[in-house]
C-alpha cells in the first residue's frame, strides 16, 4: 500500500509542474504576441509617416495630411510621445505651406509640447524656431523675435551649428522688415559663412537671395545682381522650387526699380509658374500682385486687373493681410485709370481698413511720446523754478548792500516781480496740465474704441498682448446681398454714407447685447460673443442681436423703397466654437480672431438668405431651449470647403 501511495505522489507532482510550465510557456507566447503587434502597429505608422513627408515633396497636401493624421492615430495609441510630435510637426508644416498660419500656429503649439513630455531637446527647439516663423509671418515681430532667441539658446546649448545659422537668419528677417538693413545684413552674412563652412547649398540660396535684397533696397543693384543671381543658380542645383520662385520675384522687383519692366515681367511670370508647380499660394499670389502693377505702367489695365484680382482672392485664402493690402491697392489704381469709381473706392476702403489692421505702433507710440512730454514739461518747470530761486538770492544780496532808503521800494518791486512770475508759472502748469490731460483721454477713448477694455488696459502695461485661447466663442458675419450691383447705383458720397448708416445702428445693437465688434471688410460686419471676457448668455446675446440687425436692415429697406433710392438686403450667419484671440499688425493694430469657427461662421453667412439668421447645428444645440427663439430646420447644405453641415434659420416666437 505505501508503495502504490508513493508512486500515485509521484504522479502528481509530475502533473502539477507540467501544468505550471505550461502556464509560463502560454504566458510568454501571449507577451511575444503583444510585443509582435506593437512593433507591426510602429512599422506601419512609421511608413504612413514617411508617406505624409514624400506627399508634402510632391505638394499633394491632402494625401499628405491623411497619411500623418493615420499615423498620428497609431502613434496617440502607442503612446509614443516623441512620435507624437513628429505628427504635430508635420501637420503643422502642411498648413504652413498652405498659408493657413493661424493653424500652424496651434499644431506647432502641441509639437512643443510632446518634445518637451518626450525630453527630446533638439525637437523643442525646432518648434519654438517655427512658431516663430509664423509669427513672423503673421507680422508679430516681436513674438517672432522671441521665439527665435528662446530658439537660439537651445541650439547653441546643443552645438548644432546648422541650426544656429538658420535661427540667425531668421533674426535678420525680422530686423530687414524693420528696415534696420545694417542689423539685417549682419544677421545675414553669420549664417552665410555657417552656410559656406558647412558646404549647405539649400540655405544658402535663401540667405543670398536676402542679402541682395539689401542691397537692392540701397539701391547697390549690381550688388543685388550677383547675389540674386548665385541663389538662383544655387536653388536651380539644390531643385528648391519655392526659393526659386522668390530669388526669381525679387530679381522682378531689382528690374523694376531699375526702369527695366520686360524683364521685370519676365522674372515675374517665371516666378508665378515655379510657385504653382510648387503649389505656393504665398508666392503665387504676390508674383500676381506684382505682375498687375507692372501691367498697369505698361497700359494693359484689364490684365492687371485680372492679375490682381487673382493675387487678392489667393491672399484672402491664406489669410495673409500685407499681401491682400498690396492687392487693393493694385486694384484700386487700376479701376481708377478705367474711369471705374465705384469699383476704385471698394477697393481703396479695403486697402485702409487692411492697412489699419498692419499698424500697431502708432496709438502706442503716441501714448509713450505723452507720457515723454509731459515727463520733459515737467523737469523743465523744475529748471525754471530753480533758476528763480538763484535770482531770488542774488536780489537779496544786493538789496542788503544798498542803502536803508532804497529797501522798501526793492522789496515791493520785487515782491511784485515773485508774485507775477509765480502766478504765471502757475498759470501755464494748470493749462499745461489740462492739456496733457485732454490729450490723454482722446489717447484712451481712441485705444478702448479699436481694443476692448480689457487687452487696451494689457497693452498699456505690459507693451504687447498675449494671445488668448477661447473654448466657445460666438462668431457672426454679415454681408449684404448683391452689393456691388446696388452700389453701382449710388454715387461714392451716397454709398459711403449707407454703409456707414447701416454699419452705425450695428455698432449701437451690439454695445447693447455686450457683444464685441472684431472688424469691418468692405461690406462686411464681423462680431464675437463670450470674448474678452467668457459669457454665459453670449450664444443668445448674439443671436438677439442679429435678428435686431436685420429687423434695422428691413426697415431701412422700406425707408429708401419710400424715398424711390436703392437699398440693401442682408444675410447673416453664426457659429460657436473654439477660437484664438490677440492683436496683429506692428504698426495700426486691431483685435482679432482666428480658428476654424470663423471659417464655419462664414459659410452660414454665405449659406444663408436674405432677411434671415442661419446657424450652424452646434449654436442650435446651446439655445433650443430658448422659450423666445423659434427655429427652422434646413437640412444638411454644402459649405464650401466644409461638406455638408446641418443648418438652421432662427426668429423671435411669437408671444
Amino acid at each position: 500500500m505505501k508503495l502504490v501511495k508513493k508512486k500515485y505522489s509521484f504522479g502528481k507532482e509530475k502533473r502539477t509542474w507540467f501544468m505550471f510550465l505550461f502556464f509560463v510557456f502560454m504566458s510568454s507566447v501571449q507577451f511575444g504576441q503583444e510585443v509582435a503587434q506593437a512593433n507591426s502597429l510602429q512599422l506601419k505608422a512609421d511608413s504612413l509617416f514617411q508617406l505624409s513627408k514624400q506627399q508634402v515633396k510632391k505638394r499633394d497636401f491632402q494625401k499628405a495630411m491623411e497619411a500623418v493624421e493615420e499615423s498620428l492615430a497609431i502613434f496617440e495609441n502607442l503612446q509614443n510621445n516623441k512620435s507624437i510630435a513628429d505628427c504635430y510637426n508635420q501637420i503643422a508644416t502642411i498648413y504652413y505651406y498652405q498659408g493657413e498660419f493661424a493653424k500652424a500656429l496651434t499644431y506647432f503649439e502641441n509639437s512643443r509640447e510632446y518634445f518637451e513630455k518626450a525630453g527630446f531637446t533638439k525637437g523643442i527647439a525646432s518648434s519654438t524656431n517655427n512658431k516663430g516663423a509664423i509669427y513672423y509671418y503673421l507680422g508679430n515681430f516681436p513674438k517672432a523675435l522671441d521665439h527665435y532667441k528662446r530658439a537660439m539658446k537651445l541650439h547653441e546649448e546643443m552645438q548644432n551649428e546648422a541650426q544656429v545659422a538658420g535661427t540667425t537668419q531668421n533674426i535678420g528677417n525680422i530686423y530687414m522688415q524693420l528696415n534696420d538693413f545694417e542689423n539685417a545684413k549682419i544677421h545675414f552674412e553669420i549664417a552665410e559663412n555657417i552656410y559656406q563652412k558647412t558646404n549647405d547649398e539649400k540655405a544658402l540660396s535663401l540667405v543670398l537671395s536676402s542679402i541682395g535684397s539689401i542691397y537692392k533696397k540701397k539701391q547697390n543693384y549690381e550688388a543685388a545682381f550677383q547675389n540674386f543671381e548665385t541663389a538662383l543658380a544655387l536653388s536651380i542645383k539644390t531643385n528648391q522650387n519655392q526659393t526659386q520662385a522668390e530669388v526669381l520675384y525679387n530679381l522682378g522687383k531689382l528690374y523694376e526699380a531699375k526702369g527695366d519692366l520686360q524683364e521685370s515681367l519676365r522674372n515675374y511670370n517665371k516666378s508665378l509658374e515655379i510657385s504653382r508647380q510648387a503649389k505656393s499660394s504665398l508666392h503665387e499670389s504676390s508674383a500676381l500682385i506684382a505682375l498687375g502693377f507692372v501691367k498697369q505702367k505698361l497700359g494693359n489695365k484689364r490684365e492687371a486687373i485680372n492679375n490682381c484680382e487673382q493675387g487678392f482672392n489667393i491672399a484672402k485664402e491664406i489669410d495673409v493681410i500685407s499681401i491682400q493690402e498690396e492687392a487693393c491697392k493694385c486694384l484700386y489704381d487700376a479701376y481708377k485709370l478705367t474711369n471705374n469709381p465705384a469699383k476704385a473706392l471698394i477697393y481703396n476702403e479695403q486697402m485702409y481698413a487692411l492697412r489699419d489692421s498692419l499698424n500697431l505702433k502708432q496709438t502706442s507710440d503716441k501714448i509713450l511720446n505723452m507720457e515723454f512730454e509731459k515727463e520733459m514739461l515737467l523737469d523743465s518747470i523744475a529748471n525754471v523754478e530753480k533758476e528763480r530761486i538763484l535770482k531770488l538770492k542774488h536780489k537779496e544780496e544786493v538789496a542788503k548792500k544798498e542803502k536803508q532808503r532804497n529797501i522798501f521800494i526793492i522789496a515791493v518791486c520785487f515782491a511784485v516781480i515773485i508774485a507775477l512770475a509765480i502766478f504765471g508759472r502757475l498759470s501755464y502748469m494748470k493749462k499745461s496740465k489740462a492739456r496733457l490731460q485732454v490729450e490723454k483721454d482722446r489717447s484712451e477713448h481712441l485705444l478702448h474704441n479699436i481694443l476692448p477694455i480689457e487687452v487696451a488696459d494689457e497693452l498699456k502695461e505690459k507693451g504687447y498682448v498675449d494671445a488668448q485661447d477661447f473654448e466657445t466663442a460666438s462668431i457672426l458675419f454679415t454681408d449684404f446681398k448683391s452689393f456691388t450691383e446696388t452700389a453701382s447705383h449710388l454715387t461714392p458720397q451716397e454709398l459711403v454714407e449707407e454703409i456707414n448708416v447701416c454699419f452705425k445702428a450695428f455698432d449701437a445693437i451690439i454695445e447693447k447685447h455686450r457683444i464685441e465688434k472684431i472688424k469691418t471688410i468692405g461690406d462686411a460686419y464681423m462680431a464675437a460673443g463670450g470674448l474678452p471676457k467668457p459669457d454665459a448668455n453670449a450664444v443668445k446675446n448674439i443671436i438677439l442681436a442679429s435678428l435686431e440687425m436685420q429687423q434695422f436692415v428691413e426697415k431701412r429697406k422700406r425707408e429708401n423703397e419710400a424715398r424711390n433710392k436703392p437699398a440693401f438686403e442682408m444675410r447673416v450667419g453664426i457659429h460657436v466654437g473654439p477660437i484664438v484671440a490677440g492683436i496683429v499688425g506692428v504698426k495700426k493694430f486691431q483685435y482679432d480672431v482666428w480658428g476654424d469657427t470663423v471659417n464655419i461662421a462664414s459659410r452660414m453667412e454665405s449659406n444663408g438668405a436674405v432677411g434671415k439668421v442661419n446657424i450652424s447645428h452646434h449654436t442650435y444645440e446651446l439655445v433650443k431651449n430658448e422659450a423666445d427663439l423659434s427655429f427652422e430646420y434646413r437640412g444638411k447644405i454644402t459649405a464650401k470647403g466644409k461638406g455638408e453641415l446641418k443648418m438652421y434659420f432662427v426668429s423671435k416666437r411669437n408671444t
